[in-house]
């Protein structure tokens, strides 16, 4: 398989420092009762969380078969124009403007989105809206693996 774009929505930093607060709040539970249990428990805690959001990551690609997005998967012959939203514009896709039938995956701490209109009159959903960090990347991916896309034969 040939990937045009791939990324994969780690965490950033301040997700992990924000987490940490699981270490002083499972002390705070378990110092009275043992010290090392309670060391322990923290530390456990913290590497439990820290995998789970690891683990959670999901990924964003474009690639010749068609888009991939977490678990989902999209044809390419269902993609229609990708918009492209940063800052403010991002936020209101994700929020004030967002139709409730979009299929979504979202990362409150990657910011920019892109919306993908779909063609498939059997899909409930009317569009995809995903976080990445490099939203314009990933419409441009589209554009080329769209039109690598065989055009199809007309009868003869």
């Amino acid at each position: 398989m040939h990937y045009y774009y791939r990324e994969r929505l780690w965490p950033t930093a301040w997700i992990f420092i924000a987490t940490a607060l699981v270490i002083p709040a499972s002390l705070i539970v378990f110092l009275p009762i043992n010290t090392i249990v309670g060391i322990v428990t923290a530390v456990i805690l913290y590497l439990g969380v820290v995998t789970m959001l690891l683990l959670a990551s999901p990924v964003v690609a474009v690639s010749d078969s068609g888009l991939i997005a977490g678990p989902a998967r999209l044809p390419l012959e269902h993609i229609g124009q990708p918009q492209v939203f940063l800052d403010e514009e991002a936020r209101l896709e994700r929020g004030p403007q967002l139709d409730a039938r979009a299929w979504l995956l979202i990362r409150g701490w990657v910011s920019p989105v892109i919306k993908i209109p779909l063609n498939d009159p059997e899909d409930p959903a009317p569009y995809w809206l995903i976080s990445c960090r490099h939203p314009q990347q990933v419409a441009d991916a589209l554009s080329k693996a769209t039109s690598a896309i065989p055009a199809p034969e007309g009868p003869r």
